[in-house]
């Protein structure tokens, strides 16, 4: 019997381990796929798969988490959002509040997802990708990637309490890492972000990276130093800057922006 010509020969994708092809679809890192597969949020044509050996072929079977479909792509998605005040970082709540979902293109991108959060009051630069590992390396603690916020705070910071977090302050769970934080004067750019015009009375503005990501940590961390933070906006994080991008808006990351990302993760 002739074998089949290329043409006529029904092309397959080999069947892959589910969190594989939940970690390719941008879903979540391996482990994370597996946490939504013990948890009983993944379904294989409609049937509930808690299994972690299952298999799936991308091409023919049928694959949701949470009721949504996820495909693998090509090449992962990356968006930038200029997060306002007032929504929660998550994709859903059961509360029906305002979430950052409702913001960005999830039809899409099906399986996309913001990397790291930004508290519900704060603003700023949140990133969105559909790939899993990419998300995973710009948070892990050691690929220190550092994130910079601007904050208004009550009263002025001391040159002495700026040393202070720029050697470490202690946190109710820890020491935190060094950050580099400096006061800024209505003449630097960044301060227009939390203050469009200058501090209200008793109030000033500051600068402040920091390399870990701990709940509420840059609130913490001014607390700690005897200033609480008023207002809250990230610009930086990592390789990428808050531009092109008005506050409720989002846009995809350009070649530059990706391939910065990629060098990340590839340095791992």
């Amino acid at each position: 019997m002739p074998v089949p010509t290329g043409e006529h020969r029904e092309e397959r994708v080999v069947p892959m381990r589910l969190q594989r092809f939940l970690a390719r679809a941008g879903v979540a890192s391996r482990r994370g796929s597996e946490n939504l597969m013990t948890a009983g949020r993944v379904c294989v044509n409609g049937v509930v798969t808690t299994e972690l050996g299952s298999k799936v072929d991308p091409s023919r079977d049928v694959v949701t988490v949470d009721g949504r479909e996820v495909r693998m792509f090509e090449r992962p998605a990356y968006l930038m959002l200029n997060k306002p005040s007032g929504y929660l970082t998550t994709m859903s709540d059961p509360y029906h509040r305002p979430c950052v979902a409702t913001l960005v293109p999830t039809n899409r991108y099906p399986g996309l997802f913001p990397v790291g959060r930004l508290d519900r009051d704060t603003t700023g630069l949140l990133l969105f990708t559909t790939n899993g590992n990419a998300a995973q390396a710009l948070l892990h603690p050691s690929r220190h990637v550092t994130k910079h916020y601007v904050a208004l705070v009550e009263g002025v910071p001391s040159a002495r309490e700026l040393a202070k977090l720029e050697s470490g302050v202690v946190l109710d769970d820890g020491p935190a890492q060094p950050a580099r934080a400096i006061l800024l004067t209505p003449s630097d750019e960044l301060y227009g972000r939390v203050a469009p015009r200058r501090a209200p009375n008793g109030t000033s503005v500051v600068g402040i990276s920091v390399q870990e990501g701990r709940k509420h940590q840059v609130k913490r961390m001014l607390a700690a130093v005897g200033h609480k933070v008023v207002r809250l906006h990230r610009d930086s994080f990592g390789p990428l800057e808050l531009s092109r991008c008005r506050e409720g808006a989002w846009r995809e990351l350009d070649a530059n922006e990706i391939a910065a990302i990629e060098r990340i993760v590839a340095n791992g």
